[in-house]
């Protein structure tokens, strides 16, 4: 097992040695809850410190019968009852949850075990469904008392791996293509999900509810979408890790859609462990998204075979996206990415700058990030509209129960019920802008036309060849090229992780500190496409060194936890 799991976890946690810089004698538990109000503090079950605990721990504790898979689901629960009220961060629980634990734990009894994750509570994002006691609705109130034919394949792949389905995840009504100006992780249905660390501020991207349930410590392990941006960006503020895998690593059949050249399912955890043992259990073909089918890799079987530490940092050699990208990260965060970088130099690695070919081209000067930047033939949103149309009406088409059939529907909707679906612009103090975007989707009607092939190869080749592919490649002053193992950056929903989405390549985002306001951020790892077991080596080798330096990850401090207001509207982010 590798050394940053291994903490003692036999009743209450040992005091923490003194040493890593910025730890304390304290124990991890004492030093990160001091200051936390008190109904935010991680209890202990049975006498066992579960703050912070990460699943191969969860995993001793069952085998060792230091508790029940029963007994540690009544526990979540009771915390998502304790802290949800605030944070609003998961939509509904599932009705069976603890009769589905007391199952696997009369499995376990009789000395059968499915794999890592038997027993352990996960949680889904709102758009991921759910063939039980629970509604599937994107957040939205249109797909309340709809039945959904089938769990989604990766919620077929978690039961049989053991995990318990604890419930759904809030998130931004629609994975946030309804509107392009709107409160992000806002839905009619769940409410605002609320940042940990100032529960005034924004949580970022779609799949907030997901990142904020596994920040908070309600369960070590949530599995949201990304069509742009929505693992990366509320993984990286939200202080927990996330796996954005290649388009076609794992299936979309039963995720309402955005697009099928963009969206994948990803998971997240407080360590890069925790993350990938819930990649492990949801990779695969499914005959239901022939993505998957024409796609898919035969890689590492079990990607946790992967994980390294920062000992293989010996020769590595990582590429720094300098134009629109580095160049444009605040001073303060750069200060602390520097000291990462020092450490990562200590440890035999070497940083290099280079750069996206497409940078002037596909980023704004200003790094911000937009999917409708360019002319229509060269534009991500013409891609999104048409798939969009086409993906969401053919869900729709298998639902039950609804009378909600197409997006038309979904507006037609919205528009009678305009008081809670903000219709139009001013209705709603969350969607400033209306449906603005649902209504762009209706006028495409889909059509797969010339516009929208042109901009498909633009933005693919663009981000592709020109982009992450070719900054992966460095060129000496003698002219000798080499490739990169990786690629690094650091900004929370910009331009770099634009260019991945547009690409369907991967990403792993691992928390590296704070920056001067509080906020959690995070060097995201890049590469081009199937390249999922090289993330994972380098991004649990750099986990690892920053333990080293911090002692844990950021810790949610609960900032204005009194504060009931909606954030900021910002710009859609998929």
């Amino acid at each position: 097992m590798l050394r940053f799991l291994q903490r003692p976890l036999t009743r209450v946690d040992m005091p923490k040695e003194a040493g890593a810089a910025g730890v304390s004698s304290l124990s991890r538990r004492e030093h990160s809850q001091q200051h936390v109000p008190q109904t935010f503090r991680v209890q202990l079950l049975k006498g066992v410190d579960l703050f912070e605990v990460t699943i191969e721990e969860l995993q001793r504790c069952l085998t060792d019968r230091l508790f029940t898979s029963v007994e540690f689901v009544k526990f979540c629960l009771q915390r998502i009852h304790s802290i949800n009220p605030y944070l609003e961060a998961i939509i509904e629980t599932n009705p069976d949850a603890v009769n589905i634990a007391e199952g696997l734990d009369e499995e376990r009894s009789q000395g059968k075990t499915r794999g890592i994750l038997h027993g352990i509570p996960v949680l889904v994002k709102d758009n991921i469904a759910t063939k039980d006691g629970m509604q599937t609705t994107a957040g939205s109130w249109a797909l309340l008392g709809s039945t959904v034919p089938r769990d989604a394949h990766i919620v077929s792949l978690l039961r049989r791996a053991g995990a318990v389905i604890l419930g759904h995840a809030n998130m931004s009504e629609w994975s946030s293509v309804r509107s392009s100006i709107y409160s992000t992780g806002y839905s009619p249905r769940g409410g605002q999900v609320r940042n940990p660390y100032d529960l005034s501020s924004s949580p970022y991207g779609s799949s907030s509810g997901s990142a904020v349930a596994v920040s908070t410590n309600i369960v070590p392990l949530t599995f949201g979408t990304e069509t742009d941006t929505s693992i990366i960006g509320p993984a990286s503020i939200n202080g927990v890790v996330g796996i954005k895998p290649t388009v076609g690593f794992t299936s979309r059949n039963g995720v309402i859609p955005i697009s099928e050249n963009m969206d994948t399912v990803g998971s997240f955890g407080r360590t890069v462990a925790d993350a990938v043992h819930g990649l492990n259990a949801i990779i695969g073909i499914d005959e239901r998204d022939h993505f998957t089918c024409s796609s898919f890799r035969q890689l590492e079987v079990d990607f946790s075979k992967c994980l390294t530490t920062k000992e293989s940092l010996r020769g590595a050699r990582f590429g720094l996206p300098n134009k629109r990208c580095w160049e444009l990260v605040q001073e303060d965060r750069k200060a602390v990415a520097s000291k990462v970088f020092e450490v990562i130099r200590e440890a035999g690695g070497e940083l290099l700058a280079t750069d996206f070919p497409c940078a002037e081209e596909r980023i704004p000067p200003d790094g911000s990030w937009d999917w409708a930047y360019g002319k229509p033939s060269e534009s991500e949103f013409t891609v999104v509209k048409v798939d969009a149309y086409n993906g969401i009406n053919a869900y729709l088409s298998e639902l039950s129960d609804t009378c909600i059939k197409s997006v038309e529907d979904i507006v037609q909707y919205n528009e009678n019920n305009s008081g809670t679906e903000g219709a139009y612009p001013g209705d709603h103090q969350a969607f400033p802008s209306g449906q603005d975007n649902l209504r762009e989707i209706c006028n495409s009607r889909g059509k797969r036309d010339e516009t929208y092939l042109q901009a498909l190869e633009y933005t693919q080749t663009k981000s592709r060849a020109e982009g992450i592919d070719a900054a992966l490649r460095y060129t000496a002053s003698d002219g000798q090229e080499t490739q990169f193992d990786a690629l690094l950056l650091c900004d929370r929903k910009g331009p770099g992780q634009q260019i991945a989405a547009q690409a369907g390549y991967p990403i792993i985002s691992v928390p590296i500190g704070v920056d001067g306001a509080g906020f959690p951020f995070s060097l995201s790892i890049q590469h081009t496409a199937w390249k999922e077991d090289v993330l994972i080596k380098w991004a649990s080798a750099i986990e690892d060194l920053v333990h080293g330096m911090y002692g844990w990850r950021p810790i949610p401090t609960y900032r204005n936890h009194m504060s009931k207001n909606i954030p900021i509207a910002r710009k859609a982010t998929g």
